[in-house]
């Protein structure tokens, strides 16, 4: 099964996401490519960052199960190499959850939202986005949860952590269920 988490920036995807890994074994969790440079303080192993020659390489190869530019950068989801038996989780954007959708139409969509715009503001630049790219992405967030609803994806606000992960845990194990 493919489990894709998407929603604007600042709404804490990788936060959720790291904890529904960690809570769960049967999860695999693909790492992304970027062509972006990692954020101050960012993990490198966060992403696969490449320069745009390895990554448009990648596309002609057929490598990525999406791809898409976002803001200036692209970034691609590799096609998953999960153990038998694993569920893969994608954290992507809503354009990149579309295009997954189209491949593997019972990809459970989750669509993340932070519970305001002004908290969605204020954990961008706590993670060091700059004025410029804080303005481009709350302008981006509206666009991208119409997008999420007209895909019907579960929507999710992630006020509370762990309200936040219980509810996505609660939509994997009705997922799982329904096709066994």
């Amino acid at each position: 099964m493919i489990i894709v988490v998407s929603g604007p920036g600042g709404v804490g995807k990788g936060t959720v996401v790291a904890r529904l890994v960690d809570r769960d074994p049967n999860l695999w969790l693909s790492r992304s490519w970027t062509t972006r440079a990692p954020r101050l303080g960012e993990s490198d192993t966060a992403y696969s960052f490449v320069d745009a020659d390895t990554f448009k390489a990648h596309v002609a190869e057929n490598g990525f199960l999406e791809w898409a530019e976002f803001l200036g950068n692209l970034y691609g989801s590799p096609y998953p190499q999960a153990e038998a038996g694993s569920d893969v989780v994608l954290e992507i954007d809503v354009q990149g959850a579309s295009h997954v959708l189209e491949r593997v139409p019972d990809a459970v969509l989750i669509f993340l939202e932070a519970p305001s715009r002004a908290i969605q503001e204020q954990r961008l630049r706590g993670r060091g986005d700059s004025d410029e790219l804080v303005a481009q992405r709350l302008a981006k967030s509206d666009q991208e949860a119409d997008a999420a609803r007209e895909l019907c994806a579960h929507v999710v606000v992630n006020g509370r952590l762990d309200d936040a992960v219980a509810e996505i845990e609660g939509i994997i194990a009705e997922a799982r269920s329904a096709r066994s």
